[in-house]
C-alpha cells in the first residue's frame, strides 16, 4: 500500500509538473512577421530587374519562413512568380487600380499551415475607402490597404492583419492614412490583436508613425528587447550613400504585445540585390 500511494503521488507530480510548463490554449505563441517591398517589375532597373531577383526573393523567405508577411510594390506577374515560388503560404490581395489586377498590390501572405482565414478585405487609402483606384487626398498615386482576420489553428486565437504602403509625396494623404488605418481596425475587428506592416515612406520622427502610437501602437523598431541590423532600410539597391539611407518599413502592433526581436535584414545575393529595400523581421507574440 505504502508502495502504491508512493507512485500514485510521483504520477500526480509529473502529471502536475507537465502541464504547469505545457502552454494552454490561450497562451499566445510566438510570431514571426516580416514586411518587404519588393520593387515593382521595371525592365529598366536592368541587372536589378525582378526577373534577376525573384528566385532571391523566394529562397530568402523560405530561409527565414515568416508566419506572416506583408509585401509592397507587387504587380500582378510578381504575384504569380510568388505564388509558385511560395507554396506554403496562403496569398490575398488585389491591384490598387482596379481592385483585382492591374497596378501594384499590398499582399498579405501567411502560413497556412499555423493560421486560417475568417475574413478578409481590402480598402483604399482615400476620403472615399470603398472606391479602390482613386487617388486621396494630396496623394500622387493610388494607395490601398489589404487586411484579414486570422485565426490560429492550434489554439483558436484571432488577430487583424494588415499591409499597406503609404504615399511617398502627399504629406496629407500619409497622415489620413494613418488615421484611416486605425478607425478601420477597430470597425472591422474590435477587441482583437492588432499587426500592421508596411512601406510608410516616413523616417522614425515623422507625425503618422506617432499618430499610430498615439492610436494604441507599438513600433517594433522601439519597443523591441533586441534588435540587430542597419538602422535603415531603403537603400536603393546600394546606391545611397550609407549617411543617406532611411528607415521607412515598419512592423506595429497593439500595445501590450510582446516584441522579442527585431531586425533589418541586410542579406545579399551574390549576383546583386533582393531588392531596392531591406526586408524587416519581428518576433512578437500577441496577447
Amino acid at each position: 500500500m505504502k508502495y502504491t500511494a508512493l507512485l500514485l503521488c510521483l504520477c500526480n507530480i509529473l502529471l502536475f509538473g507537465s502541464c504547469k510548463n505545457h502552454p494552454s490554449a490561450h497562451d499566445g505563441q510566438p510570431t514571426e512577421v516580416m514586411t518587404f517591398n519588393i520593387r515593382l517589375d521595371i525592365p529598366s532597373d536592368s541587372a536589378n530587374s525582378w526577373n534577376h531577383r525573384k528566385d532571391d526573393v523566394c529562397r530568402m523567405i523560405a530561409y527565414y519562413r515568416p508566419d506572416l508577411l506583408g509585401m509592397q510594390e507587387v504587380l500582378h506577374n510578381q504575384m504569380n512568380d510568388l505564388k509558385r515560388g511560395l507554396p506554403q503560404y496562403t496569398v490575398l490581395g488585389v491591384g490598387r487600380d482596379d481592385g483585382k489586377e492591374a497596378g501594384e498590390y499590398c499582399p498579405i501572405f501567411f502560413r497556412t499551415d499555423r493560421f486560417a482565414l475568417v475574413e478578409y478585405g481590402n480598402f483604399s487609402l482615400s476620403e472615399h475607402p470603398e472606391t479602390i483606384g482613386i487617388k486621396g487626398w494630396d496623394a500622387s498615386y493610388n494607395r490601398i490597404a489589404t487586411w484579414a482576420i486570422l485565426q490560429e489553428k492550434d489554439n483558436g486565437q484571432q488577430l487583424i492583419y494588415l499591409n499597406t504602403h503609404l504615399d511617398n509625396d502627399g504629406k496629407t494623404a500619409r497622415q489620413e492614412g494613418v488615421r484611416l488605418i486605425l478607425n478601420k481596425i477597430k470597425e472591422i475587428a474590435p477587441g482583437i490583436p492588432a499587426i500592421v506592416t508596411g512601406d510608410f515612406n516616413c523616417t522614425p520622427e515623422e507625425a503618422p508613425l506617432q499618430t499610430l502610437e498615439n492610436g494604441g501602437m507599438e513600433n517594433a523598431s522601439k519597443a523591441a528587447a533586441v534588435t540587430y541590423g542597419p538602422s535603415w532600410s531603403f537603400h536603393d539597391f546600394g546606391r545611397l550613400p550609407v549617411e543617406e539611407r532611411v528607415l521607412i518599413d515598419y512592423v506595429f502592433t497593439t500595445k501590450g504585445a510582446k516584441i522579442d526581436r527585431y531586425r533589418v535584414v541586410h542579406d545579399k545575393p551574390d549576383n546583386g540585390y533582393l531588392s531596392d529595400h531591406c526586408p524587416i523581421l519581428v518576433e512578437l507574440t500577441v496577447q
